[in-house]
């Protein structure tokens, strides 16, 4: 586990952005990336009749609609024990190797980060 304090500013914001999009829309999970450019993309889980994403490839989709190219990083703050393989691929496919992805608990604690390449 990993205090968030010992992360960067920016890698600290992309963490409590996601788990602030958890808590405000009472979700599953909560999820932010960061771009190539310093903009950040903060979404949660959707989960409509018709359509189910994660909050993370919620968040690559609004990157890729808003005409980013690269990710620099990114997080999920849920309960689940680890990233599934699509979030992980899809972060992957627009960050490439490298990209972190910062796993959290609801309290902010940064329990992995996962290389998403």
């Amino acid at each position: 586990m990993t205090d968030i304090t010992a992360l960067g500013p920016e890698d600290r914001k992309i963490v409590t952005l996601a788990r602030s999009a958890r808590a405000r829309n009472g979700v599953l999970e909560g999820a932010a990336v960061r771009d190539e450019t310093g903009r950040t993309y903060v979404a949660g889980t959707v989960g409509l009749a018709s359509l189910k994403l994660s909050a993370l490839r919620t968040a690559v989709a609004m990157a890729v609609a808003s005409g980013a190219t690269s990710l620099e990083a990114a997080a999920v703050v849920t309960e689940a024990e680890s990233a599934s393989a699509e979030d992980l691929a899809a972060v992957g496919d627009l960050g490439g190797a490298g990209t972190p992805v910062f796993l959290a608990s609801p309290d902010g604690t940064v329990r992995a980060v996962v290389d998403a390449g």
